[in-house]
C-alpha cells in the first residue's frame, strides 16, 4: 500500500540521573508530538486509524530502549518505533552517573487511497 508522508516532527529528551534511555526516548517523542499538527488528518477525510506513524529515537544504546514504551507515547495510528545509534551521554563529574539525551524523528504519512 502506497503510502503519502504528510508530516515529520522532531523532538529530544532528557533523562538526568539514572542513564534511563526509555525515559529519555518518551520524552523526546512526547516533545515532538506537542508540536505537531497530528489533528489535520479531519480536514482530508481519514480517521487516526488511517496513520502510520513511523519513530526513530537517536540514543547512545539502542538495546536499552523499551520501544514498546515509546510506541505507546503516540495517541494515533499504526506505529513503529526503532532505536538507532546517536543521542547523547554526558557522564557526571564523579563517574557513576550520566545525562541520557535523545533525539526523535516522527514520521506522520497516510495511505494514497490507490488501488
Amino acid at each position: 500500500m502506497p503510502r503519502i508522508r504528510c508530516i515529520t516532527e522532531m523532538g529530544m529528551g532528557v533523562d538526568v540521573h539514572g542513564r534511563d534511555a526509555t525515559k529519555a526516548a518518551r520524552r523526546a517523542v512526547s516533545d515532538a508530538v506537542r508540536h505537531s499538527s497530528l489533528g489535520f488528518f479531519r480536514m482530508v477525510g481519514k480517521t487516526s486509524t488511517d496513520m502510520f506513524v513511523d519513530v526513530t529515537i537517536g540514543v547512545p544504546d539502542p538495546g536499552s530502549v523499551d520501544t514498546a514504551a515509546v510506541a505507546k507515547e503516540l495517541p494515533y495510528g499504526t506505529v513503529t518505533v526503532t532505536a538507532v545509534k546517536g543521542g547523547l551521554e554526558i557522564p557526571a563529574e564523579s563517574g557513576s552517573d550520566a545525562i541520557i539525551i535523545a533525539n526523535a524523528a516522527v514520521v506522520v504519512s497516510l495511505d494514497d487511497g490507490a488501488k
